[in-house]
């Protein structure tokens, strides 16, 4: 089954420009939402999830590369769960596809989406960079009020942080260890942690 996927920002934004060329395609999905909405939590996104899980989908297009997630990380991320499950996926801007006419992996594509995931590194390091000059700053003033020696971080707000969420979407959707250590730059012992967190939740909300 092939599918052409798009994405526009709001119901008065138009989705034409990003969905000429139709013909052959099975479906032609359109979410009109925030980027910020992570693919597979968004209405059409589900739609595909269900046809993957069904062992319906086999093509995938898209318009642009960042239709595929809200982040440099959730793009890495659904792209690689597709092309694990050999799901072609062609992007028109740049144009991309993770497997040539040969049913071999794209040299170009392979390149890209490397070079994709050091930036994604990049990304993080940042991240990480600026909240540490953040808290470095607030220590000197006196407003830095870290956690308290003797105390202990409750379940919610540990799993509340945007790093442990999508740790644990991964796990969710069934990939290894090493892939998310791989995708999100984390531990093994991180991985586990959050895993067993949120099981103690779901424990005591039956």
């Amino acid at each position: 089954m092939k599918v052409l996927y798009s994405r526009v920002s709001s119901q008065s934004q138009n989705e034409e420009r990003q969905i000429q060329n139709t013909d052959g395609f099975d479906y032609v999905l359109v979410d009109k939402c925030s980027g910020l909405i992570p693919f597979w939590e968004r209405p059409q996104g589900s739609q595909i999830k269900k046809l993957i899980d069904s062992n319906q989908l086999t093509h995938l297009e898209i318009h642009s590369i960042d239709r595929l997630g809200r982040n440099t990380l959730d793009v890495l991320s659904v792209w690689k769960e597709l092309s694990e499950k050999k799901i072609t996926i062609i992007c028109r801007n740049p144009n991309l596809r993770n497997i040539d006419e040969n049913g071999k992996e794209d040299k170009f594509s392979q390149l890209m989406m490397s070079i994709l995931s050091t930036m994604s590194d990049f990304e993080r390091s940042l991240i990480r960079e600026r909240q540490m000059e953040g808290i470095k700053i607030r220590k000197e003033k006196g407003l830095y009020k870290g956690r308290q020696i003797g105390t202990k971080e409750s379940n919610e707000k540990f799993l509340s942080k945007p790093k442990n969420q999508e740790i644990f979407k991964l796990v969710e959707r069934g990939l290894k260890y090493s892939e998310i250590q791989k995708i999100v730059g984390c531990s093994p012992n991180l991985i586990k942690k959050v895993k067993k967190y949120k099981s103690t939740i779901f424990a005591s909300t039956i």
